[in-house]
């Protein structure tokens, strides 16, 4: 994954639904006050700084640290492993779950203060360079 160098502002005033882009604005904000990083476009994905992963295969790549897209069905939040964050989820409120990934079709239905826990642990996890399953080292 690389970083496209689209306009942030853009991004989001594409994004559909009306919620989808309001809640666009206020991950934006979220993820740039947790990170400590400026908001960069990797495709369709909002993302704060950078890492390389590798993976004892040998699969490895760039990614953001932090990120969200804001898809059409919901606003998609990129995490490290949603499993290790079951009590956090319980609390959360409305959303679903991939492996890596938190699903949420309405930011004003959860507690913002939940997610920016999990998103703190998060970085947290990333910055501390992963864990026996994928190495990962900060580039930006």
């Amino acid at each position: 994954m690389k970083q496209t160098g689209s306009n942030i502002a853009t991004l989001i005033a594409t994004a559909t639904p009306a919620a989808r882009r309001r809640d666009a604005e206020t991950l934006t904000a979220l993820m740039q006050e947790v990170s400590g990083r400026e908001p960069a476009a990797w495709g369709t994905i909002v993302g704060f700084g950078s890492c390389h992963y590798r993976y004892p295969t040998g699969n490895e790549g760039d990614m953001p640290i932090l990120a969200f897209a804001p898809r059409k069905t919901a606003s998609t939040i990129y995490l490290d492993d949603t499993g290790r964050y079951p009590e956090e989820l319980a609390q959360l409120g409305p959303h679903t779950t991939g492996k890596g990934c938190l699903y949420i079709k309405d930011l004003e239905k959860v507690d913002l203060a939940v997610l920016r826990g999990i998103l703190e642990s998060t970085l947290a996890w990333t910055e501390a360079g992963g864990n026996d399953q994928v190495e990962i080292t900060v580039t930006g």
